[in-house]
């Protein structure tokens, strides 16, 4: 198999019980069946952390962004993060240059109570605006706030991307996939209490699904609440490959040439 791990944070301090990110990158992924990353950021400061790790492999590229949670518990102010965001990502040449090759990660939160929704919806906004001008995919997060992501986007008819570590349901994957979007499943997709993911799977048209990690989180089973690396990745493509009635080698090069196509690599 050669997989493409479409979301992952490696600047995350958590690998670090597992040895350190260079270390994991070295031995388990870029050592292994894992040719490609892409290292999402979440807010400004570990956004230049994630460009400065893709500078140092191959195989990695950055996705630079303001995550719904880091906006709203540190309660950030928009204008001032959009302009840093902005020059961060600099001009085609620039962004070209640093590898960054998508928007992300953006979207809404919801899980938790007493969350600032206004200020949430601010950034997303903000942020899908931004990648309208710059004409660069975005990459999704919508933890139970569904139809407030959906609407969104819908706003953007301009902007494509992903949805990662989906979990709506299937018509509504269903509406995104039919405006260009593509939908991504993480190891959550081998848990046993599932069910519901890979019977949403089971609609997906593989040419627009990709596949993930969100490590060092949501390692899938047998490791499952274990730090997470893209080495494990595997697992989730065997999982969903028995799922779509294909090989994990068949799986693994549509999805390969799916995240290729999207984040514009050659």
């Amino acid at each position: 198999m050669k997989l493409f791990d479409s979301h992952a944070h490696y600047f995350d301090k958590r690998l670090d019980e597992i040895g350190g990110a260079d270390v994991v990158l070295r031995n388990e992924v870029f050592g292994g069946c894992v040719e490609r990353v892409i290292n999402v950021g979440t807010n400004n400061q570990n956004n230049i952390l994630c460009i400065e790790q893709a500078s140092r492999y191959e195989g990695m590229y950055a996705a630079v962004g303001i995550h719904p949670e880091d906006a709203d518990f540190a309660k950030l102010d928009v204008e001032k993060e959009i302009s840093v965001l902005a020059d961060i990502i600099g001009d085609k040449a620039t962004k070209r240059e640093k590898k960054i090759v998508a928007l992300g990660e953006i979207g809404l939160d919801y899980h938790f109570e007493g969350l600032d929704k206004a200020l949430q919806a601010d950034f997303f906004h903000a942020q899908m605006k931004l990648a309208s001008e710059l004409d660069i995919p975005v990459i999704i997060h919508d933890r139970d706030a569904h139809g407030d992501c959906f609407e969104t986007v819908l706003k953007y008819p301009s902007v494509r991307g992903v949805f990662h570590s989906y979990s709506g349901s299937a018509e509504m994957a269903s509406e995104l996939i039919k405006r260009g979007w593509y939908i991504s499943f993480s190891g959550v997709a081998t848990f046993k209490n599932a069910s519901r993911v890979r019977e949403v799977i089971s609609r997906i048209p593989t040419e627009r699904l990709l596949i993930e990690t969100d490590a060092p989180y949501l390692a899938p089973h047998p490791h499952r609440g274990k730090v997470n690396h893209s080495g494990l990745m595997k697992y989730t493509a065997e999982a969903i490959a028995e799922v779509k009635g294909i090989t994990p080698e068949r799986l693994s090069e549509i999805t390969y040439d799916n995240a290729s196509e999207l984040f514009e690599i050659i």
